[in-house]
């Protein structure tokens, strides 16, 4: 702006570029862990193979959550106790949908990088303990840690 033009001229064009700027959308999406914080947040780490996936689809109030269930065949327990190669474990994540229009864009929407049957992967798990989102993972099962507690084996 011309520091000539006296304040109260710019008003309008200030209240202009404010009236602009309010209504794009905003993300609040979770950010990636690095591997380094998802190893720490983990109680498991193991690599191994997607061998099924289960899902179920639930409305709650403007949003369809998918809930997801992961059978893994173990290649290797890299961390926690209790796995061996060969055992197949099961592990939980989610994802979500806004159902609304306007989207609602100012939280998060679960997972990313979800697998797909067959892929190899190393499974960042927590059990009975914080994974990322929740505190109240205390039922026993596995959740996947953070919205990227997948990582694509070469």
């Amino acid at each position: 702006m011309n520091p000539t033009i006296p304040l109260r001229s710019r008003i309008p064009l200030l209240a202009l570029i404010i009236a602009i700027a309010l209504p794009v959308p905003v993300w609040a999406e979770k950010v990636n862990m690095p591997p380094k914080y998802l190893r720490e947040v983990a109680t498991h780490v193991v690599t191994g193979k997607a061998t099924a996936i289960y899902d179920r689809t639930e409305k709650k109030g403007d949003w369809n959550y998918t809930h997801y269930v992961v059978a893994i065949r173990v290649q290797e327990s890299e961390k926690g106790d209790g796995i061996q190669t060969g055992d197949l474990i099961y592990a939980r994540y989610w994802r979500r949908t806004c159902n609304r229009f306007p989207r609602i864009r100012f939280s998060t929407h679960g997972h990313r990088g979800l697998p797909t049957e067959g892929d190899e992967l190393r499974f960042y798990l927590a059990r009975n303990a914080y994974d990322g989102f929740y505190l109240d993972n205390n039922d026993g099962g596995f959740n996947v840690v953070g919205a990227n507690g997948f990582e694509r084996l070469k």
